[in-house]
Order: structure tokens, then sequence, then C-alpha cells
């Protein structure tokens, strides 16, 4: 410190005079700086700050007195520092903390920490001290020279000297540098001196004056290095002032670098200062436009928007991959609704995100914005109509039973269904249809054999879509020879293109939309050609560019459903007869009801626009949105709307006076609306509503239509729901009439740009309350947690309390609805009302189906009757179950999981002294008790104690539950149990939950479930063993390399980490020495006190010396729900440095508690596992026959991460539009409060029931994977991209898919848990675990095709073969009706000789398998049966599999449906399925592989072998 103290004063030039005075002063200052570090405690004296304060008084009076001052600064400074710092660095002594537990590293790390971190303050207080120093020197100089300055004036003669020129720079500086500064006050000195001798005057007289020496002289004497200079005249200061100046320009020099800096900084600070300005600009119009934008949104009665949503809107921006901003912007998503934004909030909110965007960034915002303000209103609609549908379930629900009858809804439904008008059915859903119907209420031969299209869940949509792509594919044509006849010169070229888009038949045209999805697209050349046409439309993009204006919306905008909903304060109305009373349909809301079908189909230009050449430019983009604008004054247009949209950017007043000024183009955008023309009015005529602007300037005409010309409004609105954009451009252009002039119509439309949008959804204002996040918590009955709230309430059961509590607190998924096919409960009955009326339906639809409910659902007296008692039988089966739970686990208080027959008979014997003994051994006559094990002890589970005290009660006599209640009461009171057992007790049920959870949020991992095993091993030995102990799991493997060692090995797959170099991996066979195979061959743990004395243990640490080979050893056998084993837990003490460290009772049983749950967690990853294969392999099958599914996505439900919060949904894996499933490693979490716009999976999961939804633009159908109990597990997101539904044909598919995996997954589910057996029907299913969930689903769908071919009569092939027609035997015709007999006949003799191989291979080497007359000998009676009893994965079966698929492959789905034959039906679907089968048996290994995930960042693609998976 002093030598740091020294070098800072030596930087300061001082005059040889002063040298000795800084020696004092630096030895002064370095011995007071030693004394507070000697001693801190030490008080300064008062008299030195007097005197310092007294000294600093006095230096301001005269010029010499300050100079003096000046020199004696170095000792007030001292002065100062050494009282600062013996104030700064007393040391306040606090009392030590207490740590226990604590390493001796850590306490060293702590006070290293503290002695650092004092020197830091004392260094730091003494820099800061000297820097004072040194700024308070340079302040006092500076307060001198101003002083001297005002004495003597600046005598400006000196600036001469300044002279950049190079070649006297460096001379010219040295020169004022050193030597002028003193020789210019001696000449003048000298020069005084003559003068005053006259010397100048009298030349002759002698003198002895010489001004040589006179001048020598004064050199000498004011020498700079070794006099002091007294003062500078008013020339030398100008002189120094040059000289500084003057070595600016000398390179190479410190006072040039510096300047050269100094520059630099200049120019940094100027152009830090001009973006400064420029952000602050940008800024401000950012803010601007954000302001603008704030209008766009609903707001709550106070003006404000809840932040939640808002955050939900940045979230998905963020998250979008186009942009790659999820890395760099994290937001902490609000829980709950409460925190709201004003418009001065919302503007600070989004700008502290965006700080580093571009302005292409923020123009993207700004379009995400106004999407999510449009999404917005349609979430606060749908809350709107599940609120009225809450409260009609209160309203219906009289008895307050919480449930509603299932077939008294569903025939309600039915009902106002068939009472409405075909509009309506347009936009309401066949209630008699799945999702409505469940797969178990419908015949097997209707499900696979129906292939009726009128039964479609949409009223004729494959009709309406097939005649909308007729007239498509027509209107196109004849558009396109126009083209060519007014521009003859491309005749070749338009041919060329001209076949590339001629109109398929549906079949082909089906299969040919497998790469994109969306069948019948125009080409983008095609479209382009259609813009050309349009001679204003290119100027109007050029003055667009030259004004600077922008588009706000996208493409995706344009086709979201908010864009044609809602989006004007005054909606049109149409009467038609048949409406329910009090229905009021909306246009808006009607076109809306398909407006993705045909842009799924790629009808829509717009959707080209977006994708084609003019993607992401602004100028051309905006004039082609913005001719919508002048397509006309159609009422209630998207121009109108889209307007509203487009004006929310910065520049939206340029924006839209530039559009209002524009020519309309013509045919540029299809637009999606109803226009007033001949063939829109009906019989009677339709009540048009209009808001008073288009009323006040538009007068339409109304025609009458003569009956024989008129169709009916329901037939032309039908077509119109499945009918193009650009179709209805076309039709409606050709039947409008010009009721405006050009200028009324720029006024009306700059009008309607310039208007607000609408605070209000179809004439309702909103109320602030948004249910989306909460709803569970407002409208979700929880029956657990009334009941456990009424026991905490009793005090009879007061020792349950806290266990009770306990258990609660565990159960994490909550709020799950469970199907059970009988009931709905609110969510469920909410849930079906909303996808029965439908998103696009107007509320006025909802209001009417209210009111309709409200007058047709009556229940009787005994329905009530009959509801209040199921509810209260309900209640008392949870109560129940949460009494009998917590008195189980206050029994079994060391935590094993069972408890021992005779101990429970026992106590439960001594019930009233006895008297109720025989009563009680009644019960063991209708139950069946689990095997006993090899000591005779039979071991009750939970569920078996249950059920066990439950037939108890029934044979005693009284009320059951205040029997039960008695029982437990008694039991209760009965069970002693010390303080010290209770807390062992509750900790050990902690760590043992703690292993299921990790199973449950593990995302199917083991790798979780094996540290939390550990982790309560270890924990458990020291709380309450005091013990240091080492375990590792191993499981039973097949021994394929050395089957001469054993037919089983134990592998190693898991211990703890000290062990890993020795355990991990390793392989122990039965010729080995070790107690594991005693284990597994007797089915109970093996404790060894002594391993030193046991002749029979394995080391695997063949390093340990035999002397330290001293400890317990305890091998547990991991049991599954059959009570066979799967491997062996083992604990030893090796590692516990104690000699006497054996294995407690209660630690035995505990550990027998960790093994039981270890195996229940271990079979829960591997239920889900297994589910994932049979997911993998139904899509592969949906996928091979179906092509408009863009996407399906699964999710499983997991607790969520934090505590008392809802569950979330992990993404598993997602299979792309080529089949191609990517399992994710590892998988993310979706949590609730970052859905508010995409709430459609959790709704499915929250009520169990399938969820049609549209969200973006693209239409969902979300199936719930369901529990045997019947609550969600998961969830399949089908994503059907831009069509509004598939067709019927691929909407059956996805059923079969769907049945079949819920099928197969419930089968999986019950064997793991031990409910129903393995069946084992094929061969291929002997060969692993893993290799049966993968073809488990072509196993279900293989049988359940068997029992409908049991179904089927013999004139069901009969009329296959009455087939045999030859078409050589007469002459060709060329007409359709015969190409499709031939082809018929041509499918059902292929589908029949391919079957016929499955069971006569040696016909393909026969003649007969080419005639048809022989061929048909063998369909037969025995036919059916073969194929009922045939097993594709048989070893002895030998097939020529390539001739099936010839036969078999070459003709399409399309082609069998077409076909319309179930026999056949039946068939097609049997040989893929065998086919596949037989593939995946060849190479069984390599086909089907475990998808289990790793806590990795990567991923993984699976996808089934076989061409029909």
């Amino acid at each position: 410190m002093v030598q740091m103290s020294e070098s800072t004063s030596q930087e300061e030039p001082k005059p040889a005079q002063e040298n000795g005075k800084e020696d004092k002063e630096r030895n002064q200052e370095a011995t007071e700086v030693k004394e507070p570090i000697k001693s801190s405690r030490s008080i300064p004296d008062s008299s030195a700050l007097g005197t310092c304060s007294n000294v600093a008084g006095t230096a301001a009076n005269k010029v010499k007195s300050q100079e003096l001052n000046l020199e004696e600064q170095p000792k007030i400074s001292t002065c100062s520092i050494k009282d600062s710092r013996i104030s700064k660095n007393t040391v306040f002594r606090k009392p030590a903390k207490v740590i226990f537990n604590l390493d001796q590293t850590t306490q060293s790390s702590k006070l290293e920490q503290s002695w650092k971190k004092n020197l830091f303050e004392r260094l730091q207080a003494r820099a800061q001290a000297m820097q004072q120093k040194i700024i308070d020197k340079e302040n006092l100089k500076k307060e001198l020279e101003k002083k001297a300055e005002e004495k003597l004036p600046r005598d400006n003669l000196a600036k001469e000297w300044f002279n950049t020129e190079n070649m006297t720079l460096n001379t010219r500086a040295y020169l004022l540098d050193k030597l002028l500064p003193t020789l210019v006050p001696g000449m003048e000195k000298m020069l005084m001196q003559v003068e005053k001798k006259k010397l100048l005057a009298e030349v002759d007289i002698p003198t002895k004056f010489d001004p040589i020496n006179h001048l020598g002289e004064y050199l000498m004497r004011n020498n700079p290095n070794y006099i002091k200079d007294s003062g500078m005249s008013g020339y030398q200061r100008v002189m120094r002032n040059i000289t500084e100046d003057l070595k600016i320009y000398v390179p190479n020099t410190t006072y040039n670098r510096v300047s050269k800096m100094k520059e630099n900084i200049k120019q940094k600070r100027e152009q830090r200062e001009c973006m400064n300005k420029v952000k602050a600009k940008v800024a401000n119009t950012w803010k601007q436009a954000l302001q603008e934008q704030f209008n766009e949104w609903i707001l709550d009665p106070k003006g404000m928007i809840p932040m939640i949503v808002i955050q939900n809107v940045l979230h998905e921006f963020f998250q979008n991959p186009d942009f790659q901003l999820a890395c760099c912007q994290q937001l902490d998503i609000a829980d709950s609704m409460e925190p709201r934004l004003n418009k001065m909030e919302f503007i600070e909110f989004i700008s502290s995100h965006i700080a580093g965007f571009k302005s292409e960034m923020f123009e993207e915002l700004l379009k995400h914005l106004c999407h999510g303000a449009d999404e917005f209103r349609e979430v606060i609609k749908t809350d709107m109509r599940r609120q009225m549908f809450a409260e009609l379930f209160l309203h219906c629900d009289c008895g307050k039973v919480g449930f509603l009858d299932r077939q008294r809804t569903l025939a309600l439904l039915e009902t106002f269904y068939d009472q409405s008008s075909k509009v309506l059915r347009g936009l309401l859903r066949n209630p008699r249809q799945w999702p409505f119907v469940e797969f178990g209420e419908i015949d097997l031969p209707e499900f696979w054999g129906d292939m009726d299209n009128q039964k479609h869940i949409y009223e004729d949509f494959d009709k309406v879509l097939l005649e909308m792509n007729t007239l498509l594919s027509e209107n196109h044509a004849s558009k396109s020879q126009s083209k060519l006849l007014a521009n003859p010169e491309d005749q070749h070229k338009h041919d060329k293109h001209r076949k590339s888009t001629l109109p398929q038949s549906p079949p082909e045209q089906q299969r040919g939309t497998t790469a994109n999805q969306e069948p019948n697209r125009i080409s983008t050349n095609e479209q382009e050609q259609d813009k050309e046409s349009t001679g204003e439309q290119e100027p109007n993009k050029e003055s667009i560019a030259k004004r600077g204006t922008y588009t706000g919306s996208t493409p995706e905008q344009a086709s979201s459903r908010g864009l044609i909903i809602e989006q004007r304060p005054h909606n049109e109305s149409i009467t038609e007869q048949g409406v329910p009373p009090g229905i009021h349909t909306e246009p808006a809301a009607e076109q809306g009801l398909y407006r993705e079908s045909v842009t799924a189909q790629g009808q829509q230009e717009e959707s080209t626009t977006g994708q084609g050449s003019h993607r992401g430019s602004p100028e051309e983009q905006g004039p082609h949105r913005e001719s919508v604008l002048e397509q006309g004054p159609h009422r209630g247009s998207i121009a109108e709307q889209e307007s509203h949209r487009e004006g929310s950017v910065a520049e939206q007043g340029a924006h839209r006076g530039s559009t209002a000024e524009q020519q309309p183009p013509i045919e540029t955008i299809p637009e999606k609306q109803e226009d007033i023309d001949s063939t829109s009015q009906s019989r009677k005529g339709s009540i048009l509503r209009e808001s008073e602007k288009s009323r006040e300037a538009i007068s339409f005409e109304y025609t009458e239509i003569s009956p024989q010309e008129e169709r009916t409004q329901g037939q032309i609105y039908e077509e119109q729901l499945f009918m193009s954009p650009e179709l209805q451009e076309k039709i409606s252009v050709s039947s409008r009439k010009g009721h405006l002039s050009e200028t009324e119509k720029k006024e009306v439309q700059k009008d309607k740009s310039c208007e607000p949008k609408s605070q209000k959804i179809e004439g309702k204002s909103w109320s602030g309350e948004l249910l989306t996040c909460n709803w569970n918590t407002k409208y979700a009955k929880c029956e657990e947690e009334e009941q456990a709230n009424l026991i905490y309430g009793n005090s009879r059961f007061t020792d349950l309390h806290s266990i009770i509590r306990n258990i609660q607190s565990y159960k994490e998924i909550k709020g799950r609805s469970v199907f059970n096919g009988v009931s709905f409960n609110l969510l469920q009955f909410v849930q079906l009302l909303e996808t029965f009326v439908g998103e696009d339906a107007p509320l006025s639809v909802s209001e009417a189906l209210t009111s309709f409910f409200k007058k047709g659902f009556v229940e009787t007296k005994e329905e009530k009757m009959s509801g209040l008692e199921e509810a209260r039988q309900n209640a008392s089966q949870v109560r129940r179950g949460l009494l009998l739970n917590a008195l189980f686990q206050k029994w079994d208080c060391d935590g094993s999981g069972f408890l021992d027959l005779n101990e429970v008979d026992e106590l439960l014997y001594t019930y009233k002294e006895g008297m109720e003994k025989e009563s009680m051994k009644k019960a063991k006559l209708h139950i069946q008790f689990p095997k006993p094990h090899p000591g005779h002890e039979v071991r009750l589970s939970s569920k078996q104690f249950q059920k066990y005290i439950e037939l108890v009660v029934s044979e005693l006599r009284g009320n059951e539950d205040q029997v039960l209640e008695s029982v437990v009461e008694f039991l209760m009171n009965t069970l002693e149990r010390s303080h010290v057992e209770s807390l062992r007790n509750c900790a050990r049920q902690k760590w043992l939950h703690q292993i299921q959870r990790a199973a449950e949020t593990s995302g199917v991992s083991l790798e979780p479930v094996y540290a939390e095993t550990f982790k309560a091993l270890t924990q458990d030995a020291e709380a309450h063993g005091n013990k240091k102990i080492s375990a590792h799991i191993s499981l039973l493997e097949e021994n394929l390399l050395l089957p001469d060692r054993g037919n089983v090995l134990l592998r190693n797959i898991a211990c703890t980490l000290d062990d890993a170099p020795y355990v991990l991996n390793r392989v122990l066979y039965r010729d080995m020495k070790g107690i594991s195979f005693t284990v597994v061959d007797e089915g109970k743990p093996v404790h060894v006190p002594q391993v030193q004395n046991h002749g029979n243990i394995f080391f695997w640490n063949h390093s340990r010396k035999k002397n330290d080979q001293n400890g317990s050893f305890l091998a547990l056998p991991l049991q599954d729900a059959y009570m066979r084993i799967f491997g062996v837990l083992a604990v030893d003490t090796l590692r516990d440095p104690q000699k006497v460290n054996i294995f407690l009772p209660h630690e035995i049983k505990f550990y027998q508690g960790v093994a039981n749950v270890f195996s229940t967690a271990y079979h829960y990853v591997h239920s889900r596992e297994h589910i994932l294969h049979i997911v993998i392999t139904g899509i592969s099958w949906l996928y091979n026959i179906t092509s408009s599914i863009t996407a399906i996505t699964t999710y499983f439900i997991e607790p969520s991460p934090a505590k008392d919060s809802d569950y979330v949904l992990r993404n598993m894996m997602v299979t792309g539009h080529l089949g191609l499933t990517e399992v994710h490693r590892n998988p993310p979490i979706i949590f609730r409060k970052t859905c508010i716009f995409r709430d459609f999976l959790f709704k499915c999961t929250d009520s169990s029931e399938v969820v049609l939804a549209s969200v973006c633009g693209e239409n969902h159908i979300v199936v719930p994977l369901r529990e045997r109990t019947g609550e969600a597990l998961g969830v399949l997101d089908v994503n059907i991209g831009r069509s509004k539904m598939l067709l019927y044909r691929e909407f059956k598919d996805l059923q079969k898919m769907t049945k079949v995996i819920q099928v197969a997954c419930n089968e999986i589910l019950g064997e793991l848990s031990g409910e129903i057996k393995k069946n084992y029907i094929l061969e291929i299913e002997n060969v692993g675990e893993v290799q049966r969930a993968g073809i488990l689903f072509f196993r279900v769908m293989l049988k359940e095709l068997q029992q409908c071919l049991r179904l089927l009569t013999s004139m069901d092939f009969v009329s296959l073969l009455l087939y045999d027609y030859d078409p050589l035997a007469e002459p060709k015709s060329p007409d359709s009706q015969s190409q499709e007999l031939e082809a018929n006949i041509k499918l059902v003799q292929d589908i029949l000789k391919g079957i016929i191989l499955f069971f006569h291979p040696e016909l393909e080497l026969s003649s007969d398998l080419g005639n048809w007359d022989q061929c048909k000998l063998y369909v037969n009676q025995y036919l059916v049966e073969n194929i009922c009893d045939f097993d594709p994965t048989a070893r002895k079966l030998k097939v020529n599999l390539k001739l099936i698929d010839e036969y078999i492959r070459d003709h399409s789905r399309i082609e069998v449906w077409k076909f319309g034959n179930t026999a056949i039906e039946y068939l097609y679907h049997w040989a893929h399925i065998c086919s596949a089968l037989m593939k995946l048996n060849k190479k069984i290994n390599s086909a089907i592989s475990p998808p289990l995930p790793s806590k990795t960042d990567s991923y993984v693609y699976a996808k089934c072998q076989g061409e029909a998976c």
C-alpha cells in the first residue's frame, strides 16, 4: 500500500525545491496509513480535524497564501484520509452463527471471503481518498490560474508562434516547450535594462553593460529545473497554451495520440448521440403504433387488458422458429387474470421486451398483435358461450348432484338438430356421429363397414365439396381459355401450364395431394397470370411503394376466424323457415363455418400471395391486400373488416389515405362474402340489416324471383359454405349491379376504414371476466377435497387428519373428469355443447340451444331421487377410500406397502369384544386373497385391505357408513404408534412418493426413477439407521450369448455413484457366487448380517481387501403385478466405517416398500413407452391410407414441476406429413397459462372428450387417450391443416385408428396393473414386451376384423362371385359406366385371389390362379373360418407375400371405398394387416426399437417398417 501511494505521488511533476517536503509528506502519510491497520479501534484526535478545517479556511485570502496552501495540501489530504479510514474500518463484531453439519472447507472459505472483503474495502477507501486528493489539487490550481488571469490579462501576441508547418514543427514545439518560456521573459528584462540605461539613445557612450551576459545571467538564475516559478505573465500563459496545442500535431507523441483518442471519442459520442436521437424517434414511432394497436383489443369495463393475454401473445411470437427469439426472450407469465394493463402500461410492457428489435421485426410483431387481438375476440366469445352452457348445466341440475344424464342430453341435441333448418344444420355438428357417440355404442359391422357419406359429422360435406371442386376446375379452365384468346402470343406457354392444372378424378385427386396436403391447388404461375390480367394492379403497387405504405396483416390473418366473425358492430341476420325460435344466424359466422375447407384445397389466391414471389415484400403485399377495399359496397365484407386491421400500424394515416384513392382492381383477391343478387333471395325474401352508414350511402334493390327459377336459400347458402372465395367472387360479380359511383364507394370505404373496432361481440359487452385460465377452480368439483374437509371437521378421526392431508398433497394431477359413458359432469356437458355448436356459430344459436334445453330437459321425481342416491353413494365411496387409505398408512408405519392378514384379523376380531368375530369370518368367503408368500404369510396391499374391510363391514349389522366409521375409529385408537414412529412414517411416505413422482414427471425415462430410489435409500439409512449404504438394481435378462451358464442372467443397470466403476453394467450368471438368484427363485428377501462370514457372497470390487469386507447385505426381489420376479434390489453397508451395522426390521420393511414402489414406477414408465409404440404403429397405418392430415402430436399428462399448481402436458413426439415420427428425448413441457389461445388441449384433458378446434387458420381434432378409470392420460392432436374437416372416408379411418389405439392402451394398462391377465394370441407376441407393444395395434385390429367377417352371410360372398363379367366377350364401349364396371370386376377378383393365396400358396404355380372360374371354387364356407383362425406370424407359415401384394396393393384405398362393398372392405383391411405383420415378423428386432428417451437435448426418429404401417 505504501508503494501505491509513492507511485501515485511521483506522477505529478514537482520543482526541485519541493522534493524534500514531498519526501517528508510521503513518509508521514505512510506512517499515518499504518496506524489504522494496526489498531482499528483507535479514536482520531479532534484537534487534527480542527487544524485541517482552519488551514482550509484561510487558503482563499490572497494569491501568495494560496500558493503556500497548495504546497501544504498533501498534509491536509493525509489528515482527512486518516480520519476517514479510521471511521470506515471500525470492526463491529456480531455473535457467531452456529452451523450444523457444515464441512470444514465451507467454513474456511467463508472466513477467507471475510478477510478478503475487509482488505478490498480498505484498499477501495484509500484509492478513493488518493483520487480525491488529486482532484482537489487540480481544482485549486485552476482556481489560482483564474485569479492570476484576472490580475494579468492575456497577451495574444504569442499566438504568432502557432504554426503547423511540418518542416519546423518538431523544432518549434521543442523551443516553445523548453527554451522560449524562459528566453522571452529574459529578452524582455534585458531590453528593459537597455532602455533604462538609455544605451540605444547614447551609442557612443562606453558602458560595461553586456546584453549577452545579462541574458545569460537571467537564464541561469531562472532555470526551471532548480527555481520555482513565482508567476507567469500574460504572454507566457498564452505561449503555454500555444505549446500544448502545437504538441498535438507532433507525430508519435503522447499528446498526438491523446488528441487522436479524444477526437475518436468525440466522433463516437456524436454518433452515439445521433443514434440515440434516432432510437428515441423510432421508439416514439413504435409507441404511437402500439397506442393505435391498443385500440384493436377488446377491453374490460375499466379499459384494461389482462396481462396474461399479452404475455401469451408475446410468448407465441418469441417461440416462432422463423424469428429465432426463444432463447433470448424469457417471459414470466402470470398465473391469474388479475394483473391488468391500461394503455400506457400496455405500451411500456411491450416496449420493455422489444428493446433490441429491428424495424422489420417490429412490423412482424404488429402483425402478430393484430392477429392476437382477433384471436382474443374469439377467446372471449368462446368464454361467453361456455359460461352460458355452465349456467345451463346448473339450471338443469336441480338436485345439485353434479352430473346430468348423457343419453337424455344427446337425445335433446338430436331433436334440436332435426328441427333446425338446413342452413343452421350446416353450422351444427351431427350429434348421431362420433365424437358424440362413443365407439362402444357402435356395432362392429357398422363401425368397420359403413361407407355412407351422408353420415358425416357435417351434413353433405363430401358431396358439396366435390361439386365445389368441379366448379372451381371449370372456372379456371374457362378463365385460362379467355386469357389465351386475349393474348395469342402466350398460346404455347398456356397449353403447357394447362396440362398441369386439368381437373383430376377424385381418387387420383386425393392420392396426388400427399406431398402438400392441399388438393386442387392453383399453381402460382396461374395466379400470377390472373394478376397480370388486372390492368390496374401494378400501378397501385407502384403508388403505394412510393408512399411507403405497409400492410399490417398476413395471409394467415386473412384466413383466421377473427377476420370473418364479428369485425363490425352491426351484423346482418338471415331469417329462415324452420329455424327454432330465438336463433339469430349471422352471415359472417355462417361464412366462417367452412371457411378453411376450401383454403386447405388450395383454391384461395391469397394463400399463394403469402407463399409465392410476393412474400415478405410489404410494398407488394400492401396493394394486393388493400385492393379488396374497392371491390364494392358489399355489406359486412372482408374488405371492411381488413381495413380495420391494416390501419393499426404506425403508418396508418398514409396507408388509409393512399388505399382509399386506388382504383378497384379486377379479380385480385377472392372475396368471402354473400352478395345480394337474384340467386340469394328466398321465396319470401330476406330481411337484411345494415349499419347506419351503409344504409345512408347505399340503397340496395331487391328482385323477386319466380318460383320456377328460384332455388331455396338453403341450397344456395350450402354451396357458398363450401365454395371457394374466388368462385363466390366470380358468381357475385356476374350478378352484381353498380348502385354506387366510384366516388361514393371511396367515401364509404374510407369512412369504414377509419372506424375503430367495436368493443362489443355481437352486441354484447365483455364483462372483463375470463375463465379460460381458472375454469377448473370455479366450476370443477373435486369430491375428494370436499370429503377430506368434512373429515377434518370430525373430531373422531383426529389421528388421521395429518395423514389425509399428506395424501391429498401427494395427488398432484387434479381437475380431470372421469368419462363413464352414463353421465356428464359440468366440464363434460359444456364441452359437448361447445362441440355441437362449433366455433363459427353466433351466440344467438347458443342462446336458442340454451332456451331449448331449459324447456326440454325435464327430470321425473324418481330420476331426481336416483341421481341424489347415486351422488350420495359416490361421496360415501370417496369418504371410505380416504379413511381406509389413511388407516392403512398409519398401520404400515414402516412404509412396507403391505399388511399381514393375520395381524389384521387378530385386531379386527377384538371389535366389540369379539362379538362380531363370526360375522367377520364370513367376509373371507367372498374375497380371493393373494397367494401366500414362502413364509405362509398373506400380505394385503392398500387396495386389498380396503376391499377386505368393506366386505367385513358389509357383514355387520347397521348402516354401512356408520359401521365403517366405527370400525375405522376402533382400529385407529387400538393402533398404538409413538411420536417417533409417526414422524418416521411421514418422512418415509414422502420419500416413497418422490419415487412415484419421478416416474410421472420423467418424460418416459427411468433415469430419474433410479436417482430417487437411491436417494430414498440413503436418506433413510442416514436418518433412521445411522448407516452409510451402497445399493444397486439388477434386472433379469435372457441369456442368449452364453446359455451354458444359465437361461437367464442379472445385469446391473443402476447403482449408487461411488460403486459405478465396479458394479454398473456388470453381469451375474447362475454359476457365479451370490445370493441374488436365491432371491429370484424363492421370491423373498435375504439378509446377510455379516458378509465376511458368509461363503456365497460375490464382491464386485475385487480390489477391496478381505479385512475390509465387513458389513451387512440385503437382497430384495422386484415383483410385478402378477408377483413375478423381474429383478433384484441389493443394499449393503460395506462402506460404513462402523463394525456393527446390521439392518433392523423396520429398515428391512421400508426397503421392501421401496422395492414395491420402484416396481410400480418402473412399470408406469414402461406402460407409457408401450403406449408410444402403439401410437406410432397406429399413426403409420393411418398415414398410409389418408393424405389430408398435416401432423399428429402426442402429449402425456404430468404433474406440474411447481407445487400446488395445475398439471402440464409433455410433448412426447410429432408425426409430420411424411409419416416420420420425431420422438423427443427431452420432451418440452406445455403449461396451461401459456395456452390462452390454444387451450383446446387442456379442454380435452379436463373433460376426457374429443375436441374440435380451429387455431390460426388450422383445424384440430384432439382425441383423449384414457386411463382404465376414464381419466385422460394423454391426447392425440390431429392437425388437418386449413381443411374444415376430413372427408368421410378419412374421418372413418381416423375413428378406426383411435378406437384400436384406445383398446390396445387399455390392454397394456390392465396388464401392467394386474387387473387383467396377458392374452397371447399371435406367436409374435411371445418375442418380448417391447415387440409385443409394437404389434398390438395390428393384433387388435385383426381380431375386430375377424369378428366382423364372422357376421357376414353367404349371400355377401355370393354377390361378389357374380362379378364374373368378361369384358372381352362384348364389344367395348367408351362410356365411363363400362370402365367402372371393369375396374370393379378386377378389384373383386384381385382381392379374392390375394386372400386365397394366404391359405393355398400352391396355386402360385398352378394355372387355376389365372382362371376365375377355378378360383371361385375356393371361396366357400371354410374361407371365413380359415380367415378367423389365421395367424400371419406363425413360424410354419410359408406364403408368397410378394405375389399377394401385387394383387392387393395395386388397388388404392379410395377405389375400395368407392366400390362400397362391406365384404371387400373387410378383406382389404385384413389382407393389409396380415401383410404388415408378416413383414414385421421377419425383422422384428430391427423393426421395433424402444423409443425410450433419455435426458439429452436431441431426438430420434421412429417409423413402422411395414408398408401398411
